[in-house]
């Protein structure tokens, strides 16, 4: 769960970082707000949800299959846990 977390989070912030990589480039300061204007800053957003979005589906489509899933139920009076079989 924490490594979709992760990648997620990294997806959603690479325009960002690409963006203020590119503002280092054309030696402007990335820290000054008047360089993130707020049409860049949309686009950005839209573009790190897209990437975010696109890759919990490539982790669902393309991800280790863990079998079924068995939830947690009671045998012989004791709990067990639920596990993938």
């Amino acid at each position: 769960m924490s490594r979709a977390l992760l990648e997620s989070i990294g997806l959603f912030l690479a325009p960002f970082v690409l963006y203020a990589a590119v503002l280092i480039f054309r030696a402007r300061h990335p820290l000054v707000a008047a360089s993130w204007s707020r049409g860049a800053l949309s686009w950005l957003t839209l573009a790190g949800l897209a990437l975010a979005m696109a890759g919990l589906v490539a982790l669902a489509l393309l991800g280790p299959e863990q079998g079924a899933y068995t939830p947690a139920h009671v045998e012989n009076g004791r709990l067990l846990p639920g596990h993938f079989q």
